[in-house]
């Protein structure tokens, strides 16, 4: 049997990890929490996400998992040393691997306030590339509006160009997607950014480290999410259904109390 892995996340944002981790991996048996009860992360205090992170990694540990994939750049940004002091089997981020891949001087980051504020994505390229300029612009409106389906409209294009603008302003020859909910503003980004300025999904970095952390997955099930597991700290039914539009099929989702199990 292969190794599990466990992704979390806040909400449904991380799934986007777990479809880069499963289009690498087809048959590595994940997972996936979505902490659904305190969605957002993106707009709690430090000290707040360093204990949920913290809750999480526990509970994940007594499932049984062999490694674990932080699928959520705020708790990566904030308590990336909490879930490696606790976990007891390899973590990896997404933050660090996005920047070992990175080979721009001017990079832009789009996040959640509370990743933007850390500045965890500037210290993280910088370590790689000394010299680069680094801007990092918090999106508080970009979370709320995509949990609740609204990805198109009038609200979220106002709001992607004004968070645009000062990456816009510095000549950034990259942006990175730093929240995992990004990626699914994809098409709306590249229409109001140059056609030279290229988007970064960091799951896809991160999927392929895995690659050096567990062993490869020699089968391969008959369907995608066969051996993906679903749990969520809130009703299961919304979960289930708004991830239905990011896995291309309906998961079976289970309510979970992290304090137990």
């Amino acid at each position: 049997m292969s190794t599990l892995l466990g992704l979390f996340d806040s909400g449904v944002g991380g799934l986007t990890v777990l479809r880069q981790v499963l289009a690498r991996r087809p048959g590595q048996r994940c997972l996936y929490l979505g902490d659904t009860a305190r969605v957002p992360y993106g707009q709690r205090s430090p000290e707040e996400i360093r204990t949920i992170a913290a809750e999480v990694i526990r509970w994940l540990g007594r499932q049984g998992v062999d490694g674990i994939l932080m699928a959520c750049n705020t708790t990566n940004a904030l308590a990336f040393d909490v879930a490696e002091s606790l976990a007891g089997v390899p973590v990896l981020g997404l933050i660090d691997s996005a920047a070992s891949q990175l080979q721009a001087d001017r990079v832009g980051v789009l996040a959640t306030p509370a990743t933007a504020a850390s500045g965890a994505y500037g210290h993280s390229i910088r370590a790689v590339h000394p010299g680069a300029e680094v801007v990092e612009v918090g999106c508080p409106a970009f979370v709320p509006l995509i949990e609740t389906g609204q990805l198109s409209g009038t609200a979220l294009r106002q709001a992607a160009q004004a968070y645009l603008e000062p990456l816009l302003a510095a000549r950034v020859e990259v942006i990175v997607l730093g929240c995992t909910h990004y990626p699914l503003l994809q098409p709306l980004l590249q229409e109001l950014v140059p056609a030279d300025v290229v988007l970064v999904d960091p799951a896809v970095a991160a999927a392929a480290r895995l690659d050096g952390v567990l062993p490869p997955c020699l089968d391969q099930p008959a369907q995608r999410l066969e051996r993906c597991c679903f749990r969520v700290t809130g009703p299961a039914d919304p979960f289930s259904l708004a991830a239905t539009a990011w896995l291309g099929e309906r998961p079976e989702v289970e309510q979970v109390d992290l304090g137990q199990g």
